[in-house]
């Protein structure tokens, strides 16, 4: 397996996909579960909202983003030519496989994340708000000095979790490129990699020494990870 320069490939899109999605969509979910939080009547409406994705079939997703990102009709073409962007070949370029599978991942990791984040933030002892209120501290000052701190921990969990399934993501790239791996292979991952090997190549060991490979990886990472995130807790 350490010859076949396609695993390589697969292990080089996998740490691109992880490490790209990861961080911008615990970004964008902390943003906005602090929105609802703070600032939005009817929370448990929009926590509705924002959680249905997370019960709804990746596969039916991914059909659904395939519409979305169609080079010839979809809405997001659509959208950019609006404002005078030329369309984009989302689906069959080879350049392009990746960024439009990390769209999809970032969108398919929010609604976990914004349900975790805002249980973080009910956790919290509302009396620091009041306090911190009283005393004209603004929104960013109390974000920062009292929100942020106690949220570590839940973003911690969030950050470990998140990495390790995007490190096995095989049915976001399945759902999004119509079972295959993008256009020349250019989306393929480590698990999709160690799919193709063991049920379409007819390759068991090669697939098992991948997957003794990624398991490796994942174990060396979240170590790392975990180590980072305590130095940064304390």
């Amino acid at each position: 397996v350490l010859t076949d320069p396609l695993f390589f490939r697969a292990l080089k899109n996998t740490a691109l996909f992880a490490f790209g999605t990861v961080p911008i969509a615990l970004i964008i979910s902390l943003a906005i579960a602090w929105i609802i939080f703070e600032k939005v009547k009817h929370k448990s409406f929009f926590e509705t909202i924002f959680f249905m994705p997370y019960v709804t079939s990746t596969i039916a997703i991914g059909i659904v983003f395939r519409y979305f990102f169609n080079g010839s009709y979809g809405i997001v073409n659509y959208l950019l030519g609006l404002v005078g962007i030329p369309a984009v070949n989302w689906l069959d370029s080879v350049d392009m496989s990746m960024t439009t599978l990390i769209i999809f991942g970032i969108w398919t990791s929010l609604a976990f994340n914004i349900i975790i984040l805002i249980s973080g933030l009910r956790n919290i002892d509302a009396e620091h708000f009041k306090i911190a209120k009283m005393f004209g501290a603004t929104d960013w000052e109390i974000f920062r000095r009292i929100t942020f701190p106690q949220l570590v921990p839940t973003i911690a969990f969030l950050s470990t979790v998140n990495l390790i399934s995007a490190f096995k993501v095989y049915t976001q790239v399945y759902a999004l490129f119509g079972g295959k791996a993008g256009i020349a292979n250019s989306a393929t991952t480590a698990v999709y990699y160690i799919y193709d090997k063991f049920h379409i190549s007819g390759r068991p060991g090669i697939a098992m020494a991948a997957t003794v490979i990624l398991f490796l990886l994942i174990l060396v990472i979240t170590f790392l990870q975990n180590k980072l995130l305590k130095k940064v807790g304390n």
